[in-house]
């Protein structure tokens, strides 16, 4: 499998060397400005929460790095990126994904899609957010959670797989909207997050945006929940669950397919650790439901997330 634009973990660890060396003088708490996501953002691993990444706090510019690899029982994802956090207001990302698949071979079995073996789809992710009300640490003791609003512009490179998102009517690029709403409970080492996603993307965008009709091409309002204890300042388990648009389902069934093209909703549990200010590790449980079921025989995607990155 090529991946030339996927660093290793080594590439983290140069990083990390580095960002010890300029670590800014932060009263942020460690794991309190979550970890990238796998769209750039801060946040937990697949939602964005109102924290402005990196370690920087008022007054400060920060910067994160960070590899991450997913792997289910038919399907891996492997993904790199980089954020930087102006004066902890607003923060702007990119993001790179390699997503293996290989099992949309199986589609030339329906039509001659000419799909090639072996094909990975990779997308890129732009994003910015902005804080706009609350501080998750200094508004701890109030009910006043900290608010942010977010864009992240995202565009598909299909490969020989364009020829079947030509046929599903999808665009290879689109824009999620969303504002998250994130609550720090010191007291009770909880940490609470809420987000609303106004998205019309298919796995995430990986199958592009939209859909031909009978599927729906229009953009919906997607929630995203997360939540983490803190068990010491090193360390955080926790869980998120994120909603899917599910736009291609109707087109598939119109076309006899069943629910051969239904999404089904995200979900984790994780586990955190950050040894360190500069450096953090997260590894979780993930539960993606189906994708694309009629190649893969319905299976649940099941499987292990894992992701290093650096913040100063």
């Amino acid at each position: 499998m090529k991946m030339k634009t996927i660093p290793s973990l080594a590439w983290v660890a140069c990083l990390a060397l580095a960002a010890s060396a300029v670590q800014a003088d932060t009263g942020k708490l460690l794991l309190t400005g979550g970890v990238n996501t796998i769209a750039g953002s801060a946040g937990g691993g697949l939602t964005p929460w109102a924290v402005i990444g990196t370690n920087a706090t008022e007054g400060e510019v920060g910067f994160s790095g960070y590899a991450t690899r997913a792997a289910t029982q038919d399907y891996s994802l492997n993904g790199h990126g980089v954020a930087v956090g102006l004066y902890d207001r607003v923060e702007l990302s990119l993001a790179r994904q390699d997503f293996d698949a290989s099992p949309a071979i199986a589609l030339n079995g329906i039509a001659p899609f000419g799909v090639t073996p072996g094909q990975h789809i990779k997308m890129d992710v732009v994003g910015i957010k902005v804080k706009v009300l609350g501080d998750a640490v200094l508004d701890a003791d109030t009910w006043v959670p900290q608010v942010a609003v977010g864009i992240e512009h995202k565009r598909t490179r299909p490969g020989s797989i364009g020829s079947v998102l030509d046929f599903l009517g999808t665009k290879r690029s689109g824009t999620d909207v969303y504002v998250s709403a994130t609550k720090l409970l010191l007291d009770k080492s909880l940490l609470l997050n809420g987000t609303l996603r106004y998205t019309n993307a298919n796995q995430n965008g990986l199958l592009g945006f939209g859909s031909a009709a009978p599927g729906k091409n229009s953009r919906s309002l997607q929630p995203e929940f997360s939540v983490a204890y803190l068990i010491n300042k090193n360390l955080a388990v926790g869980a998120e669950y994120r909603f899917k648009p599910n736009n291609l389902q109707a087109l598939g069934a119109a076309a006899g397919l069943g629910t051969a093209l239904r999404e089904d909703d995200w979900k984790d549990i994780f586990i955190a650790w950050a040894p360190s200010k500069n450096l953090s590790f997260t590894l979780a449980y993930v539960d993606l439901g189906r994708i694309v079921p009629g190649i893969t025989n319905d299976r649940r995607q099941t499987g292990y997330y894992l992701s290093a990155q650096v913040a100063f």
